[in-house]
């Protein structure tokens, strides 16, 4: 897969101009969020720490703290986007749920292991995922993802139902598990602690088998009610 972030961070892209200070603050805006908080870090910080003179540059070019944290989700999903899209290429008509699995998990871990030293973006989603301003942001970028979809259009004959509240909780269990998982080996790694397991391949296999059982779990049969609750807790 794609892995041209590979790079030390606060070097930037090659090219030069407007595009390579971008990712210059891209890159330093995301090791500082992933290593100091998200609301931490002020534009001052990132300035200083990317070598930049003016201090609103990361404002100048990105303008709020969220539309920095939607940058560089867009561009983590860019990146999975390519990579998922490839496996999915690679299934036939006998794909069964371990392989559809693997392609929600796959392009995040592999991901990650391309990125080594330099991965920070779990980090950062995870932290975004705990944040009520930040979290539409984050489930946003998803949702603009077509490998996404045409996974979880596969995945729903594995559902016991469809189109439901059970489904929609399973989704969002899956996807904060991939997310934090994810998030605590990575901190792990950056900070010399003991992962549970070996490698990013060891843990998507982990992460594969606990979604098998989320999405294969028996449905609980529950009374009719009149309210239907809707995301964010609105109800009609």
């Amino acid at each position: 897969m794609t892995a041209d972030r590979t790079r030390p961070v606060g070097t930037g892209s090659t090219g030069s101009g407007k595009a390579s200070t971008r990712e210059l603050i891209l890159d330093t805006a995301e090791r500082l969020f992933a290593e100091q908080g998200i609301f931490a870090t002020s534009n001052r910080r990132i300035a200083e720490a990317a070598g930049q003179g003016n201090n609103w540059v990361a404002g100048y070019h990105f303008g709020s703290k969220a539309d920095l944290v939607r940058a560089i989700t867009h561009r983590f999903r860019a990146e999975v986007e390519r990579s998922r899209m490839q496996m999915l290429a690679g299934l036939d008509d006998s794909a069964g749920l371990e392989e559809l699995l693997g392609c929600l998990v796959r392009p995040w871990t592999d991901r990650f292991e391309a990125l080594g030293p330099n991965s920070y973006f779990a980090r950062v989603c995870a932290q975004a995922m705990n944040s009520p301003t930040l979290r539409p942001i984050v489930v946003e970028e998803g949702s603009h993802s077509d490998s996404l979809e045409r996974t979880w259009e596969a995945l729903d004959k594995y559902l016991p139902g469809r189109a439901d509240l059970s489904t929609e909780l399973r989704r969002g269990v899956m996807r904060d598990l991939i997310v934090f998982v994810c998030a605590e080996r990575e901190g792990a790694l950056a900070e010399g602690r003991p992962t549970s397991r070996k490698t990013w391949a060891d843990e998507a296999n982990g992460l594969i088998d606990a979604l098998q059982g989320i999405i294969t779990a028996s449905m609980t049969d529950l009374s009719p009610s009149p309210v239907r609750r809707r995301p964010y807790g609105r109800v009609t």
